[in-house]
């Protein structure tokens, strides 16, 4: 009888834990959890830009909140927390633009033609993870992985010089997509002395903005100027340059190190630096190598290439609080470097360059270029879930963190825009005027006009699901300069670019 009942009592026992096993425990590889957030191109411990990162308060309304504590987990005193963030996104697309009929260096048509309908679609990958000593020791380190994408036809490389080439099937097409890094870093950090970012990453920009000063919140992480649907997938010739830089991979790519200090009465700073424009290990992982001192080597600082800066440092300070009803965010930033010296070949002239560029050779890379000596300066305002919001950029710097030429016009660029968040709908539009001097080699001759429009929204279908709508509007000016073929002629014939794109999109996130 005992024998008996220990056998009933051990089958007993094995089904319900069977049972349990299958309805509590997911299956091998796989996890069954509830919907925390959306992709962590930077970590939880300093989505805001500082160690401990706040919630913000409730006048902030959902732009402020977007990643408060405990959406991406936050490890407890002596364990770690494993990441594997992504994000798909497919984008419909119509683009109507001033470049969709090719034409020749002339401007006689070259014959083709753009559809002007597309469907686009890419994957992106976040894992790092985030631990926490038992001694409050903060580190972790995270990676964001893209999708590339080829030239669209057999030979990509005699395609886009213009030379014409058979077209790949889709087959083709998808094999030659490839996966590359984007930002790779490590981090180590206390609530009380503030967190040190070490390589690949943002710098005090990109963590600063969070994407509310620029107003580029409300469409899902789209991106709307900054790589949004439409700029994406139009013409890159009509497309105008991210200027605002906080988001932008000229401002995240290369490797640097950045301190942000702890929030203190509303306040916190931040400094970076970066030797160069690149990644250390290109010096011998880039296929030619730097065997010595030469153009192969991302650190050098002597040689043919003026257009190159080096060891650029920045400096910023930050305010947010809420006063009642209302929610106040701002910032000041301060950026210089220094640049290659041109000791292989004489400098040559803007007016020189222009008539090289005339003939049909290039050589804006031997003229002079400044310093960066750029500063950039936003401000948020938040009530009833409406935010209101702008961000500067002035001085020297021409384009997306390119030097600019000496004797150039300065950079005066602003951005500003509404935003609307309340419960499953954001919406938005902004407006953005970008005044700089273009091409280098027209200084003296003309500057650089642009300006973009922007509105459109998102809707939450459901956790990890949004519906994305948008509608983006550009126009590009240089006296001189043809947008058309990105080039200058004898005639200096001024071409202007303009677009209109429409972006539907469902982006999924986990």
């Amino acid at each position: 009888m005992r024998n008996i009942l220990l056998t009933t009592a051990a089958l007993l026992w094995g089904t319900v834990a069977l049972a349990q096993a299958q309805t509590a425990a997911p299956s091998q590889g796989q996890l069954a959890a509830p919907y925390g957030a959306g992709p962590a191109s930077n970590n939880n411990n300093n989505a805001w830009g500082i160690a401990n990162t706040p919630s913000g308060s409730t006048a902030a309304g959902p732009l402020s909140t977007q990643f408060p504590p405990n959406t991406l987990a936050v490890p407890t005193p002596g364990t770690i927390v494993i990441r594997l963030n992504g994000r798909v996104e497919v984008d419909l697309t119509g683009n109507f633009t001033s470049v969709d009929k090719g034409v020749t260096a002339t401007g006689a048509p070259n014959g083709y033609k753009l559809n002007p309908l597309g469907i686009a679609a890419y994957a992106r990958l976040y894992p790092g993870f985030d631990g926490l000593a038992a001694n409050g020791l903060r580190y972790g380190a995270t990676v964001e992985i893209r999708t590339n994408f080829s030239g669209g036809n057999a030979n990509g490389a005699t395609f886009a010089s213009g030379a014409g080439g058979a077209a790949s099937g889709p087959s083709t097409n998808s094999s030659e997509e490839t996966l590359y890094v984007r930002r790779a870093f490590t981090y180590l950090a206390t609530d009380q002395t503030g967190i040190v970012r070490l390589g690949q990453g943002d710098g005090v920009l990109g963590l600063f903005d969070n994407c509310i000063f620029t107003s580029q919140c409300w469409d899902a992480g789209e991106g709307v100027f900054d790589g949004g649907g439409s700029t994406q997938t139009e013409p890159t010739n009509v497309i105008p340059p991210w200027v605002w830089l906080s988001g932008s991979g000229a401002e995240y790519a290369n490797n640097k190190i950045v301190y942000l200090s702890p929030q203190i009465y509303g306040f916190d700073f931040g400094v970076q630096y970066a030797p160069n424009e690149g990644n250390s290990f290109q010096n011998t992982g880039n296929g030619v190598g730097c065997g010595q001192a030469g153009p192969s080597c991302v650190n050098v600082t002597s040689g043919n290439d003026a257009t190159r800066w080096i060891n650029q440092a920045g400096l910023g300070l930050r305010f947010q609080h809420n006063f009642g009803a209302v929610d106040v965010k701002t910032y000041g930033f301060y950026e210089v470097s220094g640049k290659e010296n041109l000791t292989t070949t004489g400098t040559v002239s803007p007016a020189a360059a222009l008539k090289a560029a005339i003939a049909g050779t290039n050589e804006t890379q031997f003229q002079r270029y400044d310093n960066l000596g750029f500063y950039k300066a936003g401000v948020a305002v938040t009530a009833a879930n409406i935010t209101l919001a702008a961000d500067y950029i002035g001085g020297r710097i021409n384009g997306a963190l390119n030097l600019a030429p000496t004797g150039g016009a300065p950079m005066n660029a602003v951005i500003t825009g509404l935003t609307y968040a309340h419960g499953p709908i954001t919406a938005g539009a902004e407006i953005g005027i970008i005044d700089s001097q273009g091409d280098t080699r027209l200084v003296d001759v003309s500057q650089r006009h642009e300006y973009e429009v922007a509105f459109g929204g998102a809707y939450k279908l459901a956790p990890g699901v949004q519906l994305v709508g948008e509608y983006q509007y550009t126009h590009r000016h240089q006296g001189g300069f043809d947008f058309a073929t990105g080039t200058v002629d004898t005639s200096l014939r001024t071409v202007d670019a303009q677009s209109q794109g429409v972006t539907f999109a469902t982006v999924l996130t986990w």
